[in-house]
């Protein structure tokens, strides 16, 4: 089931939110400054190409400040918009299983430092 829900994943626009990340994660890496934020789009493109059977655990204590740059610049926003999708697609039954990976991506986009995603 995990391999039919990633290949619908990569199909229906998960390749290109993996290939957009791995562009953001780049363009963040020519700063030294930025090298820990493209550290983490790489994360959330890992998660991007096979979501269905990944589990994500957050340590946001790991990196408190961090975090908080992050929060604050991007993933209270990011993290609303996944939540927004999740809900939206949640709504139909055929989309609940791509609803529950949205809300992964929701909470890695509030605290991706010290976070890790796992294949099962």
């Amino acid at each position: 089931m995990k391999l039919l829900g990633n290949l619908a994943w990569l199909v229906f626009g998960g390749l290109f939110c993996a290939v957009s990340w791995v562009i953001g994660g780049f363009i963040f890496c020519i700063t030294i400054i930025g090298i820990p934020f493209g550290l983490q789009c790489f994360k959330f493109a890992s998660l991007s190409l096979t979501p269905f059977g990944s589990t994500v655990n957050t340590d946001a204590q790991k990196h408190p400040i961090a975090n908080i740059i992050w929060l604050l610049c991007f993933g209270l926003w990011m993290s609303i918009m996944y939540l927004i999708g999740g809900i939206v697609f949640c709504i139909t039954i055929i989309g609940i299983p791509f609803g529950l990976q949205y809300f992964k991506f929701a909470k890695l986009a509030l605290f991706p430092f010290g976070a890790t995603v796992n294949q099962q």
